[in-house]
């Protein structure tokens, strides 16, 4: 730990043996590596993945740019209470993806639980504005179609909506297939259309946004609110979907691990409390011990034992600390930066009501980087399975991959992607990563996915097998 002011306290070998149960060994970490490592086989099944915690979900995307795609494209990014069109172009030239404009667009909150026609009316009238305003209508642009909520994919250009998460509950869509309900609202409008549809997962975006500036990347992770991560996965091992050749990018949804109770003896008081808390008890375990949705609340309720047990604050806690969701995330990022991150502690301590000494304050700051710094091992044993797995399957003495990386934890947190990297390397001594911070994969990279697609398509087209049929004896003088 970076902190070691706590230390010569009288109260720190008390407060240790709290934290202890957040320290996890390289054996501890070795072994949640081989937990997932059976899990990823189980929901790569034809029958054991309906079972699997770990989802393992087929995205159709075939393959990472080349580096030859070309052309305009349209964005959608539909994940919350604002959607946003984007106008895409990649140019082959040049090797770059340039965003060429943006417009973001409310949804009401009784749009959000309306009728599901009325949403995706709205989404089309505000993709026919973008096009009106940016001169692109006349144009029958390919779109990458961005949609994050819990979906079964069945092709590139079609997926089923399992359930609406994130305060939408919009009837008639949940079963159905969200393509279809956009090309519908789109040709209710008869005045615009659209060519090729890809849906695309926003790790896969991640990944493909990397992937046109570097070929090597062939993972996409996300840490942010939520944890997720795809990799490229041979086409022989993806059970549910027909073939044999080739490679698949598969959208592991390993927030789920450990939704079977396989991560309980590592899961604290603490997270069993965040879970019984959260609105969806007993699902995305893995998720709720390591995300930013969850890391500020974990600190919260470990603040308040020790505080419960005289250890902080003179045992006087405040209303504002004893109610949840008020320790934020964000204040791990700056209560641990390395030169204001104790004054930061005390601003902190000071708005949540509570009378805080200089140890105290030295206290929570060792407490926001023990869960952090677990949370960042526990991301590290999680990637170093996908990295070895892609070295078994190809069957190479040493891999050479890119990982690209989203996610506000990722991003903000000061330490946070030096120690996952470094445990990486650790769990994966076979393997050279080289990370890569995404570029707007929701937007850029579902483009790209589009691009892709369409060069794919292309290909299969000029490499079928046709016949000539030369009529000319038919018709001699």
């Amino acid at each position: 730990h970076r902190e070691v002011g706590v230390r010569r306290c009288p109260r720190s070998s008390v407060v240790q043996r709290y934290l202890e149960r957040f320290h996890l060994s390289l054996e501890r970490l070795q072994d949640v590596s081989a937990r997932l490592k059976k899990d990823l086989v189980r929901g790569l099944g034809k029958h054991s993945h309906q079972r699997a915690p770990v989802k393992m979900l087929p995205t159709f995307v075939r393959a990472t740019p080349d580096g030859t795609e070309n052309g305009d494209f349209l964005a959608l990014d539909l994940g919350g209470t604002n959607f946003r069109v984007l106008h895409v172009r990649v140019v082959e030239e040049e090797q770059r993806v340039l965003k060429m404009d943006s417009q973001i667009c409310a949804i009401p909150q009784e749009m959000m639980l309306g009728p599901g026609e009325e949403l995706f009316n709205h989404i089309a009238a505000c993709l026919g504005d973008f096009l009106v305003s940016r001169g692109l209508k006349g144009q029958t642009l390919p779109l990458g179609f961005t949609f994050s909520f819990p979906c079964e994919q069945k092709e590139i250009d079609k997926s089923i909506l399992i359930r609406w998460t994130k305060g939408f509950r919009c009837s008639g869509v949940e079963g159905q297939d969200v393509v279809k309900l956009l090309r519908e609202a789109i040709h209710r409008r008869r005045d615009y259309d659209i060519g090729s549809v890809a849906m695309v997962n926003d790790t896969v975006g991640t990944m493909m946004s990397c992937g046109y500036r570097d070929r090597s990347c062939e993972i996409g992770m996300i840490i942010g609110t939520g944890t997720n991560a795809c990799y490229m996965e041979e086409m022989r091992n993806v059970k549910r979907v027909e073939g044999e050749d080739g490679r698949m990018c598969v959208n592991t949804e390993w927030g789920g691990f450990g939704d079977d109770g396989s991560l309980k003896d590592i899961q604290t008081e603490f997270d069993v409390m965040v879970d019984q808390m959260s609105i969806n008890t007993g699902v995305h375990t893995f998720e709720k011990m390591i995300s930013g949705m969850y890391l500020g609340e974990i600190v919260r309720l470990l603040l308040v034992k020790l505080t419960e047990d005289k250890l902080l604050f003179d045992g006087q806690t405040s209303e504002t600390l004893l109610t949840p969701g008020k320790f934020e995330t964000k204040f791990i990022s700056e209560i641990e930066e390395e030169d204001s991150g104790l004054e930061n502690a005390q601003n902190i301590l000071t708005e949540l009501g509570l009378k805080w000494d200089d140890v105290d304050s030295r206290v929570v700051r060792l407490c926001c980087d023990t869960v952090s710094s677990r949370s960042a091992r526990l991301c590290a044993a999680a990637l170093a399975t996908v990295v070895n797995r892609i070295r078994t399957n190809r069957n190479v003495d040493r891999l050479k991959t890119t990982v690209g990386v989203d996610g506000t934890v990722y991003r903000k947190h000061p330490n946070f992607s030096e120690e996952l990297q470094a445990t990486v390397r650790l769990l994966a001594p076979k393997c050279d990563i080289t990370f890569l911070v995404s570029e707007d994969g929701s937007g850029k990279g579902a483009a790209m996915v589009t691009a892709v697609a369409q060069r794919l398509a292309l290909h299969s087209c000029l490499s079928t097998p046709f016949i000539v049929l030369s009529l000319s004896r038919f018709f001699s003088a």
